[in-house]
């Protein structure tokens, strides 16, 4: 990988996480890694807890503990996989979509702003992402 590249990667990332950081004890809101786990949730569902744990680089009992909160709050629902009795399967509720997408957007807009006052290449960089995407698109 380019070592330019691989900077602003990183930096991106950084950015990232000290924006979420900065809003993650705002009343009401999402923690960083709520929104990771509904985000992920979003992408791939059904998914197992094992699955999840697996996406998010965490281990099960972690993500075990990480949605009781969102089952209870209406965000996810868990549910006795039909094809095998000891496995849960884990689904995004409306509520978690909107909840996911509600909570996202200061975030982003937070990244963004993080992103510019850093003097980072923000629309270079959303040029990329679109292409990186369309590439890596099957």
């Amino acid at each position: 990988m380019d070592d330019g590249l691989a900077d602003l990667l990183h930096r991106v990332v950084f950015l990232l996480g000290e924006a979420a950081r900065r809003r993650g004890g705002d009343s009401g809101d999402l923690t960083y890694s709520q929104m990771r786990l509904l985000g992920t949730l979003e992408e791939i569902q059904p998914a197992t807890q094992h699955q999840l744990a697996l996406a998010l680089s965490v281990s099960d009992p972690a993500i075990s503990r990480a949605l009781r909160p969102l089952e209870a709050d209406g965000l996810v629902q868990i549910r006795v996989d039909p094809e095998h009795a000891r496995r849960r399967l884990v689904s995004l509720t409306e509520t978690g979509r909107k909840a996911f997408h509600t909570n996202g957007r200061p975030l982003y807009d937070a990244l963004r702003d993080a992103l510019l006052a850093a003097d980072f290449p923000y629309e270079r960089y959303l040029r990329d992402t679109a292409r990186l995407a369309e590439i890596l698109e099957p």
